[in-house]
């Protein structure tokens, strides 16, 4: 009865609308908190590594002996990954901090660590790529289009019939919570730094206008995992 009782005073119109905001405000801070206690409990691991398996995900859709250019490799355990199946593997990441914990971390001799911002790199001098890996970095781009046009003409391609990339972004549409967070003027994204989190029919606009299309895609806790070609125009 008492239950009940405190059920009606507290679930009716004028208490959501006074607290709905601040709940979903809460929510954030508490999706931050839960990441931040994860990887504490975790010796210093996010367990979602272990749990999306996204670098699994890249390794499996790489050939054996290959050239690879991670783009935003972060602390470098991609790169490290693919190092195992890969001839070469590049990762560009513009934070000088994770380009030093990656070249501590993972000291492969087929793999080169490069400090740089990857929008205005200079690739030309790299050796011939044969895929572009973007795991959770397009989103993070002001210039999209623009950026992925600099990598299509200034990557030095093994083959100009097989430009080939695989590449991992963020949903929008995630859950319904994060659209509705969207809708009532409250902060939904994973992160401050992203520019956009994606539908897949911005995804898929996005990357037709930098003439890449989608080969297969799949969806995955709610990200979009797609192997991507440059269309070549010529064929």
């Amino acid at each position: 009865m008492r239950t009940h009782l405190i059920k009606r005073l507290i679930l009716n119109k004028f208490f959501a609308q006074l607290f709905l905001k601040p709940i979903l405000q809460l929510h954030n801070l508490l999706y931050k908190l839960i990441s931040s206690y994860a990887i504490l409990a975790n010796n210093g691991i996010h367990p979602k590594h272990t749990i999306l398996k996204y670098k699994e995900w890249f390794y499996n859709h790489i050939e054996p002996h290959k050239v690879v250019l991670d783009i935003g490799c972060n602390d470098g355990s991609l790169p490290k990954v693919l190092s195992h199946k890969a001839a070469y593997v590049y990762g560009i990441e513009i934070v000088p901090k994770l380009v030093e914990k990656a070249k501590k971390n993972n000291d492969c001799p087929n793999v080169e660590y490069i400090c740089a911002d990857a929008t205005t790199y200079d690739y030309s001098h790299l050796k011939p790529i044969d895929y572009v890996t973007l795991s959770n970095v397009l989103e993070h781009i002001e210039n999209r289009v623009e950026f992925l046009e600099k990598i299509i003409h200034h990557v030095c391609w093994s083959s100009l019939d097989n430009q080939i990339l695989l590449i991992r972004v963020p949903m929008i549409n995630r859950d319904w919570v994060t659209l509705y967070k969207q809708q009532k003027g409250v902060e939904y994204r994973l992160d401050l730094t992203h520019y956009i989190e994606y539908t897949y029919e911005d995804f898929e606009h996005e990357l037709s206008q930098a003439k890449i299309e989608i080969m297969s895609h799949e969806v995955k806790f709610g990200e979009i995992y797609a192997i991507c070609k440059v269309i070549n125009e010529s064929i």
